[in-house]
């Protein structure tokens, strides 16, 4: 929509702002400012140091080239009220990541990333896909072979067994950006009771299960899974420690 002019359908070409990457869907629209040629909006617009925000429950991203500034802004598919079976079973807390319901519990390692996405190129769907790339790699090391799927943000191990045939969740990824500075991160099943996952709708997907890498049968500790996912972190993001004393 114009203010001056006829109304007129627009392509839009640019990546996706994917500030609420735990969902599955969400709508994006665009205000577009000192836009006085549609065939314009066609064209490069670099990000905007600094502008990089989730305000209640608006991803948004600042634009710019010459004078013409653009805001993309995605609107998070918030958690569901019916996605929560059971109200009374545990404790909810409301999260500022983007998602929807999930659980968090003993057995699970959850850790917390916190990277500047200023010197990692200012990619949110290739930071997201390098999270993926992480648990994937760690869970290799216990010869477990995770997948990704487009459409469904995680890490799923496909089964089959007598009669049936399956993917269920084994990794879940939830993330916020501030100032390109990620937030939040991701959760590994190594040992939960995954019945407690039966009081949620897991991150809205009711047409796939959760599992475990005990319940793959392999009696993985905490401490192996660690292990794991900080060789494989370090593969993938670079040292977690110093090489050098600071100066």
């Amino acid at each position: 929509f114009l203010k001056a002019g006829p109304r007129r359908k627009v392509y839009w070409q640019g990546p996706s702002i994917g500030f609420d990457t735990g969902g599955n869907a969400s709508k994006v629209f665009a205000l577009a400012y000192n836009l006085r040629d549609v065939d314009l909006i066609y064209r490069r617009y670099p990000g905007v140091e600094g502008s990089a925000y989730f305000i209640g429950g608006l991803g948004v991203n600042y634009l710019r080239a010459d004078d013409i500034t653009l805001a993309p802004m995605r609107a998070g598919v918030s958690a569901k009220d019916e996605d929560l079976l059971e109200p009374n079973r545990f404790p909810v807390f409301q999260s500022d990541r983007g998602g929807q319901y999930t659980y968090h519990g003993p057995g699970q390692r959850v850790a917390y990333v916190m990277l500047d996405l200023r010197a990692r190129g200012r990619d949110v769907r290739a930071f997201v896909a390098s999270l993926e790339t992480w648990i994937i790699a760690a869970l290799a090391a216990f010869n477990v072979e995770g997948q990704v799927r487009d459409g469904r943000v995680g890490v799923w191990v496909p089964r089959q067994g007598p009669g049936f045939a399956r993917e269920d969740k084994i990794a879940a990824i939830g993330v916020r950006l501030r100032k390109w500075i990620s937030f939040h991160g991701i959760s590994l099943n190594v040992e939960p009771d995954l019945t407690h996952f039966s009081g949620i709708v897991p991150c809205g997907i009711n047409a796939h299960g959760v599992t475990s890498l005990v319940d793959l049968g392999l009696p993985v500790t905490m401490g192996e899974a660690d292990g794991a996912l900080k060789a494989a972190f370090e593969a993938c993001f670079g040292a977690t420690i110093p090489t050098a004393p600071p100066c």
